[in-house]
């Protein structure tokens, strides 16, 4: 499966994107906000990367895991996902991480709007979250510009190196985006 936006390819993860998705996740500049921490080896992103590729199979579907591509050069520009709640709420949550050569020039946005449009258009969802630090200034620009209403404050939920973190709760329904 594969989006496209004018720039951008999204295309399911594959065990050949584990490299890529290794160095990404070792920038200290990616690790700011970044639960998970730095792996402490390729094979800990190996193992992540083939808990991702396993969601693609599962029936029924639970997650889609994207790598960010530019169409023009292919070159690798992050990550982004969807992951199914419950059946019957028709709700997900997106997450991304995307790599620093690639902040700023609205890739991100681009990207999300077009997860966002699969989720509501392809996979009729009512409801999809997003999260993030409150610290996190891009990451809240980027959920606001695609239209993301900011619904509450979750007080030190997140471990981020050693400290507990407060967290922001976004989210969009379906009829926001018509």
């Amino acid at each position: 499966m594969e989006l496209q936006t004018a720039r951008l390819s999204l295309q399911e993860v594959t065990l050949a994107d584990v490299a890529a998705i290794h160095q990404l996740h070792s920038l200290p500049e990616t690790d700011e906000f970044n639960t998970l921490g730095i792996p402490d080896r390729l094979e800990t992103t190996q193992r992540l990367v083939g808990e991702w590729v396993a969601h693609q199979n599962a029936t029924p579907r639970t997650s889609y895991t994207f790598v960010m591509r530019l169409r023009t050069t292919q070159a690798f520009g992050g990550l982004m996902a969807l992951n199914l709640g419950k059946v019957n709420f028709r709700s997900a949550e997106v997450w991304y991480k995307i790599h620093p050569t690639h902040w700023r020039q609205g890739y991100t946005t681009e990207a999300l709007t077009a997860l966002l449009d699969f989720g509501f258009s392809t996979l009729s969802l009512h409801r999809i979250e997003a999260g993030c630090a409150v610290e996190n200034s891009a990451s809240i620009r980027v959920l606001e510009k695609v239209g993301m209403q900011r619904e509450g404050r979750k007080r030190q939920i997140l471990p981020i190196r050693g400290e507990w973190v407060d967290n922001y709760f976004y989210a969009i329904l379906e009829t926001d985006r018509k």
